[in-house]
């Protein structure tokens, strides 16, 4: 198909020879002051507005929280809300993408309404620096030392073990955990994805991705000092191509990705080097807290466990703290590492051969109600509706309906559309079923226009011409390098693709219980 450059790849020979020496080789990246050389959009480490010329949404904080409490689903059995078409594991894969691109360090009330005063502490940019740090050498503690010279860092990562409790007659010696510090906290480039046990299960499968790819480079007979960087660019162009692929195609649509590289982006706009909007971090990318589901069948010990305790394993925020003694006596004993019973089955969260006696996770469907406890988040987290929507309203976010009218959609959400359900009456009510918040209006969309099996064209458009953008204005990225008729080549189900599931079976990661 060919290729339609954008605004950003128009002084492209320019681009390359200017660009900032070492990009996505050898774990560098540029510096703030080289990515400000080369942008369009002021600082790229900045957030930034996709439609900076609508009018900011007004709602007062009472109404958002009778919204936010509207948007609680109660039932523990996640009854009538599967998703046929997403499989759980993606929902994890999102946070994994999420903590990729953007970290905001503000809190709700700092710098409002000024997107363009929050910072950035990720690089904008599918490149894998929440695995790799700033790579061996700048990230020592993320790798592992080559046997042979204590001295010297090699170019794999650093694999946790797991403890075995003697919990469900699980035996043998397991890595299927982070590597941790002696305090249990897991020593990787972005510390969030330690936060729950399923994102932290597939942060593990990235390290192992990238090992495996190692090893392979090594038998092929790469020089060792090429190692690093030559299985970074691999891995990282093939995730690239997969949350592409894989993961837009199915929040949004199939094609969608294809048509937006023909025709070019037409609202996600840069010069050169791209920014983060807030339309997508605060809103429209937020659809993932929609899919969390209430209960998963997690193994073959855990077939039917809360979300809680997925939360409760892991260093940020629950029982793995290493060799700290609990303060209150009464608390479960402390362990070091994953105990090796909790060890993920993909099989239940990924399109994987499996009997039919192992169950299986779908996502929720998207729409706009949220599972209990992520209306009561732990440690004091309060309730996500209310915060994403408070969010929306501190940054000067428009409405739904504006942005679709800036768009040009064809069929916008219509006020009676907004107040079908429960929820859609609160927001009748509070008078916000004809000026909606983004984020409530993205899930509501594709509650509406699609039974909540993918995203509608507001927040279809928003997602994907982000996540397009980020991999298109990265000068190290596949479609930098290749352009879009670049294909994966690693060994996949299907020739010439790479999924998830591919890259589960490729580390050997699909089932490591037995």
């Amino acid at each position: 198909m060919p290729f339609s450059p954008s605004v950003d790849q128009q002084s492209y020979e320019h681009d390359k020879i200017n660009m900032c020496p070492g990009h996505g080789t050898g774990g560098r990246h540029p510096t703030r002051d080289s990515l400000q050389s080369l942008s369009g959009h002021g600082d790229p480490g900045m957030f930034g507005r996709m439609f900076p010329d609508l009018d900011p949404l007004e709602v007062p904080d009472a109404r958002l929280q009778a919204l936010a409490e509207a948007m609680r689903d109660t039932d523990p059995a996640d009854a009538g809300l599967d998703n046929p078409k997403i499989p759980a594991g993606f929902t994890y894969l999102g946070q994994f993408v999420d903590h990729d691109i953007t970290l905001d360090l503000s809190s709700l009330s700092d710098k409002k309404r000024d997107p363009l005063g929050l910072e950035n502490f990720r690089t904008p940019a599918l490149d894998l620096d929440s695995v790799y740090g700033l790579g061996p050498d700048g990230s020592p503690h993320l790798y592992a030392r080559d046997p042979g010279n204590l001295a010297d860092i090699g170019p794999k990562l650093l694999i946790g073990r797991n403890i075995n409790v003697g919990f469900g007659g699980v035996t043998g010696d397991f890595e299927n955990d982070l590597p941790r510090s002696p305090q249990g906290l897991a020593l990787i480039g972005d510390p969030r994805n330690d936060e729950n046990l399923l994102v932290a299960q597939t942060h593990l499968a990235f390290l192992k991705f990238h090992n495996k790819i190692c090893d392979q480079l090594a038998l092929d007979g790469t020089p060792r000092g090429q190692l690093f960087a030559e299985a970074r660019r691999i891995v990282t162009w093939h995730y690239q191509w997969m949350i592409l692929h894989d993961l837009v195609e199915r929040l949004c649509g199939e094609g969608i990705v294809a048509k937006i590289l023909h025709d070019g982006r037409k609202h996600y706009r840069f010069k050169k080097t791209p920014y983060m909007p807030v339309e997508f971090s605060v809103a429209a990318y937020r659809l993932g807290h929609s899919m969390v589901r209430q209960r998963y069948s997690h193994n073959r010990i855990f077939d039917d466990t809360g979300f809680d305790l997925l939360f409760g394993f892991s260093g940020l925020s629950g029982q793995i703290i290493g060799d700290l003694a609990p303060a209150d006596p009464q608390a479960p004993l402390p362990v070091p590492v994953l105990p090796s019973n909790w060890i993920i089955d993909w099989r239940r969260f990924h399109e994987l051969d499996r009997p039919d006696e192992v169950a299986f996770n779908p996502s929720r469907r998207i729409d706009p109600l949220l599972v209990d406890e992520l209306h009561n988040l732990p440690n004091g987290g309060g309730d996500l509706a209310f915060r994403n929507l408070k969010r929306g309203v501190s940054l000067g976010l428009p409405s739904g309906q504006a942005v679709a009218e800036a768009m040009g959609i064809a069929a916008p959400l219509t006020p009676d559309e907004i107040a079908t359900g429960p929820d859609g009456q609160v927001a009748k009510q509070q008078g916000l079923h004809t000026k909606t918040p983004l984020w409530y209006y993205v899930l509501k969309e594709a509650q509406v226009r699609h039974n909540g099996e993918r995203l509608g064209p507001v927040g279809a458009t928003i997602v994907a011409e982000v996540l397009v953008g980020l991999v298109h204005g990265d000068h190290a990225s596949y479609l930098w390098q290749k352009g879009p008729d670049w294909t994966p080549y690693l060994d996949a189900a299907q020739p010439g693709t790479f999924t998830m599931a591919d890259l589960l079976r490729l580390v050997d990661e699909v089932d490591p219980l037995g």
